[in-house]
This record gives C-alpha cells, sequence and structure tokens, in this order.
C-alpha cells in the first residue's frame, strides 16, 4: 500500500474536534503503521485505501453487535477490507480521563486501528502490551 491513501470522515454530531488535523494526522500515522508490519500477509498491505469514520457510541455499539456479538460502545472497531470505525464520545471520555487533547485520543485510535490491519492483534495480554507499546511510540513521534 502506498502510504497517504487514507481518508477520515466525521459521521456524527455530539463530539466536536479538528477534522482537518486529523486528517493531516492520519496519513502520517499511515505512513508510520506501513512500514511497522507484524505479518508479511497483514490485510495492510493488499489494500488500495483506508477509510476512517469517526461515529457516535449508539452507532459504534450497533456494529459492535451486529458483527462481534458484544454489548455496548467500544473505542474502535477494524476491519480487514480497510474500514476503521472510533467513537467520538468514548475518545472524549478517555482523552478527559488521561489529560489529553480529544484529537490526540482520536490519533492513537486511528494508529491502533492501522495497527490492526497490519498484523497486530491485542487478545493475549503480551501481545496487547506490545501493541500499546508501539502505538504510544508512534503517537509521541506523530505529535
Amino acid at each position: 500500500m502506498a502510504a497517504g491513501e487514507i481518508s477520515v470522515h466525521n459521521r456524527q454530531r455530539k463530539v466536536r474536534f479538528d477534522l482537518a488535523w486529523l486528517k493531516k494526522f492520519s496519513v502520517k500515522a499511515l505512513t508510520e503503521c506501513v512500514a511497522r508490519a507484524a505479518t508479511a500477509d497483514a490485510p495492510l498491505s493488499q489494500l488500495s485505501s483506508v477509510e476512517v469514520s469517526v461515529v457516535s457510541d449508539a452507532t459504534i455499539a450497533d456494529v459492535h453487535m451486529r458483527f462481534m456479538q458484544v454489548e455496548g460502545s467500544t473505542d474502535v472497531i477494524t476491519f480487514d477490507h480497510g474500514e476503521i470505525l472510533i467513537s467520538a464520545e468514548t475518545a472524549k471520555k478517555y482523552a478527559r480521563k488521561y489529560g489529553q487533547k480529544l484529537e490526540a485520543e482520536l490519533g492513537l485510535y486511528i494508529i491502533h486501528g492501522l495497527l490492526h490491519l497490519n498484523g497486530y492483534d491485542d487478545i493475549k495480554t503480551a501481545d496487547a502490551a506490545k501493541m500499546h507499546r508501539l502505538q504510544e511510540r508512534i503517537l509521541k513521534k506523530l505529535l
């Protein structure tokens, strides 16, 4: 995949954020994440584009239930076909909790989704810790 083929859309109205900044950030995040494949056959290497949609808690909870049979909202849902859904309300809550800007939290979620597309997993504790360290390192570099 050529870096830069990523689009970001705001598909909710409850939480205000700097969409222009997030779009610029996502291009840089894509470049960083593409360079860090966990597996040679990761979906990201075969995608022509990635689409990020920032949605409401209600929307992400609906997708969470429909596709994963898990009740409630979550921060990020990533599909292997190149779609990343991010909850704006969840991002706002955690940005406040961790004392960082909302855009930085949204950027972290974009990195998280891109790493999933690049073969990283966070189901096992050790894998989750490795992924967490990498996404924090990328976020710090890009901010």
